[in-house]
């Protein structure tokens, strides 16, 4: 595609504008009246937990779904009387396959291709780097068959990429992959948002919205919770987070023990085995988020307990995604 018809970074037109989005299956409301702005030439997030809503709102984004009320523009298109013209601007990367089992990886590539409308020579070319980019470029002649599912998971993402598109939709483009597999996935997102398309991103990793997003909607009983920057979701949470590394193992259920009740919420125990985290309101009328911190310390200093070292800061993405979609946060955001 011409990229002179791409909507580039800092575009005043939005890449996505949905208001009111409702889509019901039964008795079940999917879509809750969404509301969502995805700004032009970036990678945007979109998180929630299962039956959010996220897997609805692309299949409607990408037209493959009507919406029972709400309207959506995409790309400057609306989406329900002008979905074929929409339909010419994206790309869609579900969660399932799309690739035919009983041809070589570069068929299926230089097929879908020649389908997209690139001549037998470009369709080759394109088909041999997407191989080489996702490492199935020693696969390429063996039919999809043969590959295990990490491999037709990066065929079905090349696949994907195959014609270029100014916005592309992708729902969950990394499970399954391996770390290796997941690099080169990321590498080829960003490489996206730097070329000036826009991508929309669900994922079930939230570091990865982390490091590739630069902006995030959560997602959660079809309407939108929260958004905006990592910082500014983080931030919004109205809370520190206190991380401790305990000098001996041993001493942990002491100190989560100790630490409950002079905090008001219960500590955390951390996979690894001296550590522990603590979440720290910065509510009006609590101590400074640095107050509470050396209290903490004291406490375990008086009790005997060994700190090998902490650090208060942020809460990560995953402690904020909980905050959010928690069923107290839920009941107060539909009471």
């Amino acid at each position: 595609m011409d990229g002179a018809t791409r909507l580039r970074p800092g575009s005043t037109a939005p890449a996505v504008e949905a208001v009111g989005l409702v889509k019901r299956f039964g008795a079940t409301r999917a879509l809750d009246g969404l509301d969502l702005i995805v700004p032009a030439g970036l990678v945007y997030g979109l998180l929630g937990p299962n039956g959010a809503g996220k897997t609805t709102t692309v299949r409607i984004l990408a037209t493959l779904l009507a919406p029972d009320a709400g309207t959506a523009r995409v790309l400057g298109h609306d989406l329900v009387s002008e979905a074929a013209a929409v339909r010419r601007r994206i790309a869609l990367a579900g969660q399932s396959a799309t690739v035919d089992d009983d041809l070589t990886g570069r068929e299926n590539l230089v097929f879908l291709g020649r389908l997209a409308g690139l001549g037998r020579r470009a369709a080759g070319a394109r088909a041999v780097g997407l191989l080489t980019a996702f490492g199935l470029e020693q696969a390429a002649g063996k039919q999809v068959k043969t590959y295990s599912g990490g491999m037709r998971r990066r065929l079905d993402l090349a696949a994907s990429l195959i014609a270029a598109a100014d916005l592309y939709f992708l729902d969950e483009p990394t499970t399954g992959l391996d770390s290796a597999s997941r690099a080169q996935a990321h590498q080829i997102i960003r490489a996206l948002a730097a070329s000036g398309a826009t991508v929309l991103l669900t994922t079930q990793y939230l570091e990865e919205a982390d490091q590739l997003a630069s902006r995030i909607a959560v997602i959660d009983q079809g309407v939108i919770a929260a958004e905006g920057t990592p910082g500014e979701l983080k931030a919004a949470t109205g809370t520190g987070t206190l991380r401790i590394r305990l000098a001996d193992p041993a001493h942990r259920p002491r100190a989560l023990e100790l630490l409950t009740p002079l905090l008001g919420h219960p500590a955390a125990a951390a996979a690894d085995p001296v550590m522990l985290t603590a979440a720290i309101p910065a509510a009006r009328s609590a101590p400074a988020p640095s107050e509470q911190a050396a209290a903490a310390l004291a406490l375990l200093a008086r009790a005997g307990i060994s700190v090998g070292e902490f650090a208060l800061g942020q809460p990560s993405l995953d402690e904020v995604f909980i905050a959010l979609t928690s069923s107290d946060s839920n009941t107060e955001r539909h009471s």
